[in-house]
């Protein structure tokens, strides 16, 4: 496993680029993680796409499963009946009764993103893949949350939170695609 997948780090190009959804939460704390697999883009979209909570879960690794509840443990295969994800669905997230995820737009192989509301503030998660080499996938994740009245708190427990959720993501991906 290189150090590139295993810190999950976006390249200062990926941070200044452009997403999908950017326009979407103005003035906002954005959280940029990227990671890549050895799979190409059209392996990998299924698996994005049957994220979330009473879906295919959230792909943590084997080893961090095993101590979850059986019901607790995500899907370690493409689930045919999971795959059909349109904008407007929504999907239930961790963090509470009300905490969804809202599909906003998608780009097949391309992009998903997500909105939501906590309290009064507004986020976008968009995930977006790109071809990396011959047979792999870039994948990058920006968080967007706004308006926050303190940012560097935002920065630090929520970077801390994003960090641990897209490693667990990014390793619990990585054994999926590569699992055959």
């Amino acid at each position: 496993m290189s150090a590139r997948f295993a810190v999950v780090a976006p390249t200062s190009a990926e941070r200044a680029r452009p997403l999908p959804g950017d326009e979407l939460v103005s003035e906002a704390v954005q959280l940029d993680r990227a990671f890549t697999l050895p799979a190409p883009p059209d392996q990998v979209w299924p698996w994005l796409v049957q994220l979330g909570k009473h879906r295919g879960g959230w792909y943590l690794p084997r080893s961090v499963e095993r101590y979850l509840p059986p019901a607790r443990r995500a899907v370690r295969r493409v689930v045919p009946e999971l795959q059909h994800l349109a904008v407007g669905d929504t999907v239930p997230d961790w963090g509470g009764r009300e905490a969804t995820l809202t599909l906003v737009a998608q780009d097949r192989h391309r992009y998903l993103l997500h909105a939501s509301r906590r309290g009064s503030v507004s986020l976008t998660w968009a995930l977006v893949l790109a071809r990396e080499g011959r047979a792999g996938t870039r994948v990058q994740s920006r968080v967007r949350l706004g308006p926050v009245k303190h940012e560097r708190l935002a920065e630090r427990v929520g970077g801390a939170l994003d960090l641990l959720s897209l490693l667990g993501l990014a390793h619990g991906l990585r054994e999926r695609v590569t699992s055959g």
